[in-house]
């Protein structure tokens, strides 16, 4: 399919003082130069083959461009693979109007920059929002709706919903869901039952037709490839020329003839990088949601920064709303995002080593700090965020919108980042404690190959004494005493015989733990996505440190900052922009 100019529009004049001559701080002594001779050249390098990366590519390359796509793992599809599959492009796309569903690119515009709306622990979905961003998001989200189904992907013939929305909007459903449909799983190595392939929505039904559009294309893709520079003409101004790579320890440098689009995916499994935004993320907080499939090292914003590129948007990765940090759906594996399991027929099972077991009801457990304290009501659940319905009534940036959100802080996250009161920063492990009582109710298995005893994410004892001393792994920086843990449960087993949580008021406690063997499973939060990034315009063009362009330099989804929302739909969205755009660049 072929997309017309009436279907691009990007936002434009924000920038026309920057095509002059802007001057630029110092070289940093870091910055590469670049190599008189290149081992491979390209009109367009896009660096990363996740939801965004692969509509930059294909966009390019069917203008035609010769495209080189780098991705630093040895296999493509990025985080986007491991999703949902829940893709929130409005707008009036066609499914909202097979649907009778009226919205515009208005609004969705007013929907994610409404200072107004908030959660009920006080914080804005969308008031640091850049409006630039936002606009060019909204009016060219029904042409990434076209672009997707155009080259492949099938969305669950259903109307649009909220279901797995974040910060999509208040006044209409958006929410569509890309169909697993025959494509393998890299969550269990095989498709999905039949039976469910056309309503199964899955990132494998995203990522899969975007992959095979690629290639059908002429993309050339180069796995285990990490970008580790980005050149410019001098280290601190002038056009982008390419980028250097790490391909098994050789390095290459791949010439951008018109321009470089950083598609790396985000910062969250960059430890201290994310701890720019929030010092208590430490390393811990190690199972981050995607992972082992893709990582985020913030490779692309630290080279972006290299050579001058501005950070944007840093109250969104802290913002306590949506999913950026979430509560452990799944016990005693190193990787426990609740909507993510790895089974042993996953092509990186022997990196995640466990399924981990998914908790069913929070009554069946108690949670403890590494002291073996507890510290909030388990049942308790993360931030919330705004989507289709969720503040009623409604009224476009009416501070009435207040009022209609009763204030009921959602704590559990931050009782959990809290700490044990010492000099360090982070909560250290947090752990599921119970009992046999409890295996036999959630019908568990506390072995391999759902549980990680191998790398210390899971521990069992004959009694609560030796349970906390058997405890010892690489972050579990204290030790936990065998009397605190003891008179933790005592305490709890007294409130389930009362019927009442004198400490944290959790409803109703039902189970004690009382029978051997009795069990210690990770449970630690989740980092699940990250919402700051690099500067960029609406075009999708790096911003410097002084308000300058960084020419040919482009950055899209998770990787880029300025908008609040998780996840597909901007990422697949800009990266349909840039690769639209860069395109189009004067080759250098």
């Amino acid at each position: 399919m072929e997309i017309s100019r009436r279907h691009l529009i990007i936002a434009a004049g924000s920038f026309a003082a920057n095509a002059a001559p802007v001057l630029s701080g110092p070289a940093s002594a870091q910055a590469a130069e670049p190599p008189k001779r290149w081992n491979l050249t390209a009109d367009v390098v896009v660096v990363g083959s996740g939801a965004s990366g692969f509509p930059a590519s294909i966009v390019a390359r069917e203008a035609g461009n010769s495209v080189i796509l780098v991705e630093a793992q040895p296999h493509t599809g990025g985080h986007g693979i491991c999703s949902g599959g829940n893709v929130p492009l409005g707008g009036g796309t066609r499914r909202q109007k097979q649907y009778g569903i009226e919205d515009s690119p208005d609004l969705v515009f007013r929907d994610l920059t409404d200072w107004s709306v908030v959660e009920s622990n006080g914080f804005p979905d969308y008031r640091f929002n850049d409006r630039e961003i936002i606009r060019a998001f909204a009016d060219n989200s029904v042409a990434t709706f076209d672009f997707l189904e155009a080259h492949g992907v099938v969305f669950v013939d259903k109307a649009p919903d909220g279901r797995g929305g974040e910060a999509v909007g208040n006044s209409v459903p958006r929410e569509n869901h890309a169909a697993v449909m025959d494509w393998p799983m890299v969550q269990t190595g095989g498709p999905a039952d039949p039976a469910v392939r056309k309503t199964l929505s899955s990132g494998n039904g995203l990522m899969r037709p975007l992959e095979a559009a690629a290639n059908r294309a002429g993309v050339q893709t180069l796995t285990e490839h990490r970008m580790t520079a980005i050149y410019r003409r001098e280290p601190r101004s002038g056009p982008v020329l390419g980028i250097a790579v790490d391909n098994r320890g050789q390095r290459l440098d791949i010439r951008a003839r018109k321009a470089v689009v950083i598609a790396t995916g985000g910062s969250c499994g960059n430890v201290n990088f994310r701890r720019m935004f929030d010092p208590r993320l430490t390393e811990e907080y190690c199972g981050i949601a995607g992972m082992p499939w893709s990582d985020q090292d913030a490779s692309g914003e630290m080279a972006a920064m290299t050579i001058g590129a501005s950070l944007w948007g840093g109250f969104n990765y802290t913002g306590e709303f949506g999913w950026n940090i979430t509560k452990a759906g799944a016990v005693g594996a190193q990787y426990g995002y609740v909507n993510l399991r790895w089974e042993p027929g996953s092509p990186v099972f022997h990196l995640a080593r466990a399924v981990g077991l998914q908790v069913k009801d929070w009554q069946d457990l108690i949670l403890v700090n590494m002291l073996g304290q507890r510290f909030y009501d388990e049942t308790a659940p993360q931030f919330s965020a705004n989507d289709y319905g969720s503040v009623k009534p409604y009224t476009y940036a009416s501070w009435r919108n207040l009022e209609a959100v009763p204030y009921k802080p959602r704590a559990f996250l931050d009782a959990a980042l809290q700490g044990v009161g010492d000099a360090h920063n982070g909560g250290g492990p947090i752990w599921a404690i119970f009992d046999a009582d409890a295996v036999a109710r959630e019908h568990w298995t506390p072995a391999a190959p759902y549980v990680d005893y191998e790398q210390g994410f899971f521990f069992e004892a004959n009694s609560l004494a030796q349970l906390a001393q058997v405890i010892r792994m690489q972050y579990q920086r204290l030790p936990m005493q065998p009397q605190t843990l003891e008179q933790t449960v005592q305490r709890y087993n007294g409130f389930v015989d009362a019927g009442v949580d004198a400490d944290f008021d959790k409803p109703s406690p039902r189970y004690k733990i009382a029978k051997p063997p009795f069990y210690a499973a990770w449970a630690t939060p989740v980092i699940h996505d990250t919402r700051a990034g690099l500067r960029i315009n609406g075009k999708t063009q790096v911003v410097d440190m002084h308000g300058a362009l960084i020419p040919h330099l482009y950055a899209c989804g998770e990787a880029a900052g300025g908008f609040s929302q998780h996840g597909l739909a901007r990422a697949t969205c800009q990266g349909f922009i840039a690769g639209t755009l860069a395109a189009r660049e004067t080759p250098v």
